[in-house]
């Protein structure tokens, strides 16, 4: 008999593959929090997108996540691997990614705000350590992780309902949902303690910015790995 690998085996293998676009967010993301605080040009212009999403509130992160989640990496795609060729997989793929990065948007949003009433505002070490540990085992590992794995592998699956019963088995969640957290941790756990060291209307939309650098540099390193090996 074979012996079966680990669970968390194909999360550390996700993480170093995405070890190298993880790096290039993270430390994009350290940069304009520093810049924030010590260079006031960068300080007046993420006041100005501040007050932006002040003034939309919700609709500010439905649509920055729209355009984060779902259209720069199918753009990236036509433009880039597609050679500006629009296929009509790019149509069906905009179908799904983009109510569910709408939704995933408008709960990101409204989880940032309970974050705030529960431990603070400010961005003080107690305040974003607190916040780090709920968002990345609590949240992550309870809803996030979990749903997306879930409507991933249905549109995967063709939106097929047989079969989804075993999403919600605990070997499921051993094999696909913990290699995802794995991956995700190597990644958002700094990125989120930069964004949770910021003002609380800057959160959402530098969320949205981190959204689109990681799943815009993970789309090209997993195309380029798939043309390789073609």
């Amino acid at each position: 008999m074979t012996r079966r690998a680990p669970p968390w085996a194909a999360g550390l293998r996700a993480a170093r593959a995405n070890l190298q676009p993880g790096l290039i967010v993270q430390s994009l993301m350290l940069a304009l929090l520093l810049a924030y605080y010590f260079y006031p040009p960068t300080h007046a212009w993420l006041d100005r997108l501040a007050a932006l999403k002040a003034r939309w509130g919700y609709g500010y992160s439905a649509v920055a996540s729209i355009i984060a989640g779902a259209v720069i990496p199918e753009l990236m795609r036509i433009f880039v691997f597609q050679k500006t060729q629009v296929r009509r997989s790019n149509f069906t793929n905009l179908l799904f990614t983009v109510p569910f990065w709408c939704f995933m948007g408008l709960v990101v949003d409204f989880f940032y705000r309970q974050q705030a009433g529960w431990f603070g505002a400010e961005a003080a070490f107690h305040v974003v350590w607190k916040k780090v540990l709920v968002d990345q085992f609590l949240y992550n590992p309870l809803f996030a992780a979990p749903v997306t794995a879930w409507l991933y592998d249905w549109k995967n699956s063709g939106y097929r309902l047989a079969g989804t019963g075993r999403f919600f088995t605990a070997a499921y969640y051993q094999e696909t949902v913990l290699a995802t957290l794995f991956a995700t941790w190597g990644v958002w756990i700094p990125v989120v303690t930069i964004l949770y060291s910021l003002p609380s209307l800057l959160q959402i939309p530098l969320f949205a910015l981190a959204l689109s650098l990681w799943v815009t540099l993970y789309t090209w390193m997993s195309e380029h790995r798939a043309k390789e090996s073609v």
